[in-house]
């Protein structure tokens, strides 16, 4: 019986959103009876636009393709500030493509390799802070750059050219943001490391991509799509979310990423309100701040404190103040052009 709670208690640590999510889900089904019209709930063009997402870049993963191409550009860096403003702005340009959170498990470690390699741990904390922001901005560009934006362009059908240019002032002041900090790291002379060979093991490589798909994001979706269209048909959480959301979605959208996440609260405003430009602000925004506002910035934090536990509170004081600062200056961008 110990065993069972232990694992009961071990999975929901390992995925507490989709745990939450479907708990949620299935306690709203107490409120709204299954029926046929669940299968409507569910935005099945995301679901499969996110899968097949998924499962090309593992098939990148799985080739090495970014780390090899990394481990080329490496050999133009000198020093160190050169060298962390190439890991972070690598992050940035990957996320535009693999999306936020496949960006930073493949170049989290990476970066740590690296600078441990080098004995530069005292750099660590700075990098994959400067590295999760640069992520979480990375993948503004372009709508399929994370899940939350995924679930934006499939709901609003926004074209590609005005989804970037909605974002393009924020992406503009995040880039100069991470570019002045770089200034405050030392720029000393760097003599890289030399890391293994890399060969793609073809032995199973179909069965790989296909494991490494992240399966309970997918059902975090669609449990969060049947908790959403459950509270529409609930004559009072429906009228009291419409009264909180319409007309506030960036704020909304901002204040909700910071306790739920964006992904979830993409899929919550977009069930209550039709602004999406204004969803899609407030929700960019809103994964920066705290720890829990993009699983982004959770994966960050989990791949450094397995291998850096002492860092931890190091880690989360520099992370917090850092994307505090940076939302606080987008929120502005925001007052100030709107």
């Amino acid at each position: 019986m110990n065993n069972l709670k232990d694992g009961f208690l071990n999975f929901f640590k390992k995925e507490t959103i989709f745990s939450i999510s479907l708990i949620l889900a299935i306690v709203s089904c107490f409120f709204v009876l299954p029926n046929k019209d669940y299968l409507n709930y569910i935005n099945w063009e995301t679901i499969i636009l996110l899968f097949a997402i998924m499962i090309i870049v593992e098939i990148l993963k799985n080739l090495s393709v970014f780390e090899i191409l990394v481990r080329k550009l490496l050999d133009k860096v000198k020093n160190t500030r050169g060298l962390v403003l190439f890991l972070v702005f690598t992050c940035f340009f990957s996320s535009i493509f693999i999306t936020n959170d496949v960006s930073l498990i493949i170049f989290v470690p990476f970066t740590l390799l690296a600078l441990k390699k080098m004995e530069r741990v005292d750099l660590i904390i700075f990098a994959v802070s400067l590295e999760t922001i640069a992520a979480n901005v990375g993948c503004m560009v372009l709508p399929i750059g994370a899940p939350h934006n995924i679930v934006m362009y499939t709901v609003s059908h926004i074209p590609f050219q005005s989804f970037f240019l909605l974002l393009l002032p924020y992406i503009i002041v995040s880039v100069a943001f991470l570019i002045i900090l770089s200034f405050f790291i030392p720029s000393d002379e760097v003599s890289l490391p030399r890391f293994g060979k890399i060969e793609v093991e073809w032995e199973g490589f179909l069965k790989r991509v296909f494991i490494g798909v992240d399966y309970y994001l997918l059902l975090t979706f669609i449990a969060l799509f049947v908790l959403i269209g459950n509270l529409q048909c609930i004559p009072f959480f429906n009228s009291l979310f419409k009264q909180w959301i319409i007309g506030n979605e960036v704020i909304f959208g901002i204040i909700s990423s910071q306790v739920i996440s964006n992904v979830p609260a993409a899929i919550l405003l977009s069930g209550f309100s039709s602004n999406y430009e204004s969803i899609i602000v407030g929700i960019n925004i809103g994964g920066l701040g705290t720890l829990i506002a993009s699983m982004a910035n959770l994966i960050s934090y989990k791949i450094l404190a397995r291998e850096f536990n002492d860092f931890k509170i190091r880690y989360l004081t520099v992370f917090t103040v850092l994307n505090i600062a940076l939302l606080l200056i987008l929120l502005a961008v925001y007052f100030l052009t709107n």
